[in-house]
């Protein structure tokens, strides 16, 4: 297959062209030549730009998407950060299933007010401790 100038690139992917540029210049993907004043791309960049949504779907940032390229730009995915990003999302998930729940119990409770519902204290406390609600921002791990 011929090599695809960036409108092709975008335009199969779905991918805007300032988007492309971007990850070229973060060294996600990497063009091949130029016509004219196109960039050009290996076809193989598609593949490539599927792993990044996909990395970005389950939200890893793009230096942490980065990492799972080895120099040649073949995938090396580090099984320990997939594990941790599943955990990161397992805590999430129960963080927001806490909060569904706390707000269907709100809008279907039969206390006059809601602060006096004995369950809708306890998901006040539970808010004013952090246990629901935005999460923390944790450190990143360092690059290297």
């Amino acid at each position: 297959m011929k090599d695809l100038d960036i409108a092709e690139v975008a335009q199969r992917s779905g991918i805007r062209a300032s988007t492309l540029r971007f990850y070229e210049e973060k060294g996600l993907i990497s063009s091949v030549g130029r016509r004219g004043m196109r960039r050009l791309f290996d076809p193989d960049v598609l593949e490539r730009l599927a792993l990044i949504a996909l990395g970005r779907a389950a939200g890893f940032s793009l230096d942490e998407i980065a990492l799972m390229f080895a120099p040649g730009g073949r995938p090396r995915i580090d099984r320990e950060m997939l594990s941790a990003k599943a955990e990161e999302l397992d805590r999430t998930i129960r963080r927001l299933s806490a909060m569904r729940d706390g707000l269907k119990h709100a809008a279907d409770c039969p206390e006059p007010s809601h602060m006096d519902c004995p369950t809708f204290r306890r998901i006040l406390r539970a808010a004013a401790t952090g246990m629901i609600g935005a999460p923390t921002k944790r450190p990143r791990r360092p690059l290297n």
